[in-house]
């Protein structure tokens, strides 16, 4: 049975475990998870087909690790390109900083991309659940909780207006709701959640275009310009398209610059473009915003994406951010609706998402400025602080230091802990593939020798019922799983490691430098999962899960 994808005409199930209101990065991330899971998913999007634009440009390794886990990854990443490093340069050219983005990370490189690809790929998946029902071109016109689910009403819309409706309004009814329907999110303002604003709202003209023959070799490195008259910029998209974006100015009118002919005038002063280069896909303004929802729960309805936290374009991590938000819910999600966890579980998600981005948000907010000083002299300031290096060093990327993360007994969080795991290349019998596709996806105690052993048999209980996998990585593929590529043993001897447990969203949970310590994490992770002892009266007792 395929999924109905429905104009609300067909009679559809009128209870669902989950309603994912809006179906960009965050929504698509959470449904195609939660469907994976199992959970009955409805889905309400206003908009009744996919974009079809780029809007997102950039994604990193763990980002592609995501849509490994909810789509063809392959499909998604078809027209990609990777990118090595990020250029800052001032308005005569001279490189004022350069962002290393060379390194692998989950397994893949930072990428630029082709954003309906990766749209396609994890909707084609999410569409083959018969478990999930959409309603596209409906909007949610109403929330209203109860003590065990949520109300919505929503309604036909045409796709332009709000309030131009064209059917009658249908109702339905959801355990959980999550909001990630945008910046201009309906759940939110339905909530009654205000947002803090950092206070920086830029207008930025967009213009995507195809490249004609070698129109587009020039700007094949991301590059920003930090011209104090205009801050502009451009960056591949993919390996077939470009963009560029230039500052619109405090005295400027946005209908200026959304007449095409302008844009092109002023790319070709500044670059020299001539129009048989390039086939314009979109010339649109931007204003790009800084801002942060108070909170991201109220009972049973959570927030993600845009609609919890908007932030200003230059660490290139919005999207790749609320993706980070789908998968991290949808795995609390299901523990809590499984009956395995309570629903305080579903606190650590804004616990570790909120700080998280905050601080990339403040990361953008340093690069933005650095971007828009439109003052010449204390641009020049800025030039020459960069050359004698008298500039503070940009922070390393951060990691998950709250909710679902071990901390020792001291209470400080060890290196390993809070960040991505790695995703090696490995071999499993005749099997060889990427470490994801090959041992599974989920929980893993990821060990280099037998780790039950040192286990309790109550916690041998608790690790199956988790459904959690026990990955041995072996030099013999008789006795477990080959690495090909080290990536593994580099990474538990860069930490003094010997064992690790990652979370089904790939963030490590906690590690142990000695198997004898094993018990103890594995205790904890029982206590901030908020688990719920299962009865074995009526519930099969869960068994480890062997990769070998």
């Amino acid at each position: 049975m395929e999924t109905k994808s429905t104009s609300g005409q067909e009679d559809s199930p009128q209870a669902y475990d989950v309603a994912v209101i809006g179906y960009g990065p965050t929504g698509l991330v959470a449904a195609s998870m939660l469907a994976q899971a199992g959970r009955r998913v409805v889905v309400i999007e206003r908009w009744p087909t996919m974009y079809g634009l780029p809007r997102l440009t950039h994604i990193d390794g763990e980002t592609a690790r995501i849509i490994q886990a909810c789509g063809d990854v392959t499909r998604a990443l078809r027209d990609a390109s990777p990118i090595e490093t990020y250029h800052y340069r001032n308005a005569a050219g001279e490189l004022l900083m350069e962002i290393n983005w060379n390194e692998r990370q989950c397994g893949y490189p930072h990428f630029s991309i082709y954003q309906p690809d990766i749209e396609d790929a994890i909707h084609e998946r999410v569409a083959q659940h018969a478990n999930v029902e959409l309603f596209r071109g409906w909007a949610a016109v109403a929330l209203e909780q109860g003590s065990d689910d949520v109300s919505i009403t929503i309604q036909r819309t045409n796709g332009v207006r709000d309030d131009q409706w064209t059917e009658r309004p249908r109702q339905f009814k959801a355990k959980y709701v999550l909001g990630s329907d945008g910046a201009n999110s309906f759940v939110r303002r339905a909530l009654g959640i205000e947002r803090t604003d950092y206070g920086v709202n830029e207008r930025w003209l967009n213009l995507d275009s195809e490249n004609k023959g070698e129109g587009g070799d020039p700007f094949k490195l991301l590059t920003i310009f930090c011209d104090p008259a205009r801050g502009h910029m451009y960056m591949p998209i993919g390996s077939k398209r470009t963009r560029f974006e230039l500052r619109v100015l405090p005295s400027e009118e946005t209908a200026f610059w959304e007449d095409q002919n302008n844009g092109w005038t002023w790319l070709e002063k500044k670059h020299g473009l001539k129009r048989d280069d390039f086939k314009v896909l979109r010339n649109v303004v931007y204003t790009f915003e800084t801002r942060m929802a108070n909170r991201w729960r109220d009972g049973r309805v959570l927030l993600g994406g845009d609609a919890a936290h908007s932030m200003m374009p230059y660490m290139g991590q919005g999207a790749c951010s609320g993706m980070r938000d789908g998968i991290n819910l949808a795995w609390k999600l299901d523990l809590v609706l499984s009956g395995r966890c309570s629903p305080e579980l579903l606190d650590a998600y804004e616990q570790e998402r909120r700080p998280h981005v905050g601080q990339i948000m403040e990361m953008s907010l340093f690069l933005g400025k650095l971007t828009n000083e439109d003052d010449p002299d204390k641009a020049a300031a800025r030039d020459e602080a960069f050359r004698t290096g008298n500039v503070p060093p940009m922070p390393p990327f951060p990691k998950i230091e709250n909710g679902v993360v071990h901390r020792e007994p001291d209470g400080c969080l060890l290196a390993c802990a809070g960040i991505p795991g790695p995703q090696p290349r490995v071999r499993q019998g005749s099997v060889e593939g990427l470490l994801d596709d090959v041992v599974g996806r989920g929980f893993l105690l990821v060990t280099t020798q037998d780790p039950v052993p040192f286990i309790r048999q109550e916690q041998k209980e608790f690790l199956g019922q988790l459904g959690c996998r026990i990955v041995v990585i072996s030099p013999d593929s008789d006795a477990g799983v080959v690495e090909l590529d080290g990536e593994i043993s580099s990474f538990m001897h860069t930490h003094g490691i010997c064992a690790y447990i990652g979370r089904p969203d790939f963030v490590v949970f906690g590690s142990v430098g000695r198997l004898e310590a094993l018990a103890e994490l594995v205790d904890d992770l029982r206590v901030k999962l908020h688990w719920i002892e299962q009865s074995k009266d009526g519930v099969t007792v869960g068994r480890l899960q062997w990769v070998s």
